[in-house]
C-alpha cells in the first residue's frame, strides 16, 4: 500500500501488499482471483499477528506517526469545537490542545494531547510533551467546564511531562501535582481515553476520571520501555526486556482495575483506520456518559474517589 508506514513485525503484510500493487499494475483482468486469495492472505496473516503482539510491540504501535490524534478525534466526534488558548499566567503550550465543542449536539469540555507528524510539527507540538502551561491550561479549561457544568472528555497521548530546565524553573511537578488535586474535586464527569502513550505523570494529570478507557495497542506505564530499560541496567536499547516487566499493555492494565474498558482498535491497528477507531471511542463514551450524568455532583467526586483508592497491586 503505497505510503503506508510499516513496522518491523509488519513485513509479512508489507511485502503482500507490494505484490497486490504490482498486479494491479499490470491492469489485468484475468489477476482479480489472484488478487482476492493475496487480500484474504493479509486479512488473516494481519490478524494473526495483532493477536499475538508482544509488549514491546505493542509500545511501537502506539506510537505509530500515523496513529489518530486529540485533533483527529476531534474532527470525526465533535461539532462546534472552539480551541481555547494559554494558561493566562506565561503562554500557550501547543502539545496540549482543549476547548468547549458540542458531543452529540450536547456541550462537553474536550481537552488532549497533541503530537505531531512531520518535522516542524513534531517541533511545534513539542513532541506531545507539554510543558507546565500546558498542563495549568488544561486547569483551566477544567474548572471552566466546571463553572459551566460542562462533562470534560480527555485524549492521552504523551511519553511524559516535557523535563527540560524551563519547564522544572516554570513549576512542572507542582503544575502535575495541582492538576492531579484539583481533577480529583470536579464536580461534573470527567470521562479519560488512552489513545497511544500513556506516559506517567505527564498523561495523569489529565487522567484523572470517573472513566478511564484505552485503545487496545495503547500503553499507560510511570516511564516508557526505554527509560526504564535506562535506569535498571543502564542500557536504553533492553526497552524490550523492559516492557515485558512493566506490562503496560491495556490487556495488563485493566486487570489491576487501573481502566475501565478495553476499545477494539480496526484491523492492523489505529493507524489504519482513523474513522473506524473514532467511532469505536465515541460508542465507549456516550455509554458511559450517560450513567455518569445521572449521578450527582457530590457522588461523581465520591466515585471518582472511590476509583482511585480501589487500586492496588494484584499478586503476581
Amino acid at each position: 500500500m503505497a505510503g503506508t508506514i510499516y513496522l518491523e513485525f509488519e513485513k509479512p503484510i508489507a511485502e503482500l501488499e507490494k505484490k497486490i500493487e504490482e498486479l494491479r499494475s499490470i491492469g489485468d483482468n484475468d489477476l482479480a482471483t489472484e488478487i482476492d486469495a493475496l487480500e484474504s492472505r493479509i486479512e488473516v496473516k494481519r490478524q494473526e499477528i495483532f493477536d499475538n503482539l508482544s509488549r514491546w510491540q505493542k509500545a511501537q504501535v502506539a506510537r505509530h506517526i500515523n496513529r489518530p490524534f486529540t485533533l483527529d478525534y476531534i474532527r470525526y466526534l465533535f461539532t462546534d469545537f472552539f480551541e481555547l488558548h494559554g494558561d493566562r499566567n506565561y503562554g500557550d503550550d501547543h502539545a496540549i490542545v482543549g476547548g468547549p465543542a458540542l458531543f452529540d449536539g450536547k456541550p462537553v469540555m474536550v481537552i488532549g494531547h497533541q503530537k505531531g507528524r512531520d518535522t516542524k510539527e513534531k517541533v511545534y507540538r513539542n513532541f506531545g510533551m507539554p510543558n507546565p502551561e500546558g498542563y495549568r491550561k488544561a486547569l483551566r479549561l477544567f474548572k471552566m467546564a466546571e463553572q459551566f457544568n460542562l462533562p470534560i472528555i480527555t485524549f492521552v497521548d504523551t511519553p511524559g511531562a516535557y523535563p527540560g530546565i524551563g519547564a522544572e524553573e516554570r513549576g512542572q511537578a507542582e503544575a502535575i501535582a495541582r492538576n492531579l488535586r484539583e481533577m480529583a474535586g470536579l464536580k461534573v464527569p470527567v470521562i479519560v481515553c488512552i489513545t497511544g502513550e500513556g506516559g506517567s505523570g505527564g498523561a495523569l494529570a489529565i487522567a484523572v476520571g470517573n472513566r478511564v478507557l484505552m485503545l487496545e495497542h495503547s500503553v499507560y506505564a510511570v516511564i516508557s520501555p526505554e527509560g526504564c530499560a535506562a535506569i535498571l541496567w543502564s542500557d536504553g536499547t533492553k526497552g524490550q526486556q523492559a516492557a515485558e516487566a512493566l506490562k503496560p499493555a491495556a490487556q495488563d492494565i485493566i486487570e489491576l482495575g487501573v481502566i475501565d474498558e478495553i476499545i477494539h482498535e480496526p484491523a492492523g491497528g489505529a493507524h489504519r483506520d482513523h474513522e473506524a477507531t473514532a467511532l469505536a471511542i465515541g460508542s465507549a463514551i456516550r455509554q458511559h456518559l450517560a450513567e455518569l450524568c445521572e449521578m450527582t455532583p457530590e457522588q461523581l467526586v465520591e466515585d471518582r474517589y472511590q476509583k482511585f483508592r480501589a487500586m492496588t497491586r494484584m499478586a503476581a
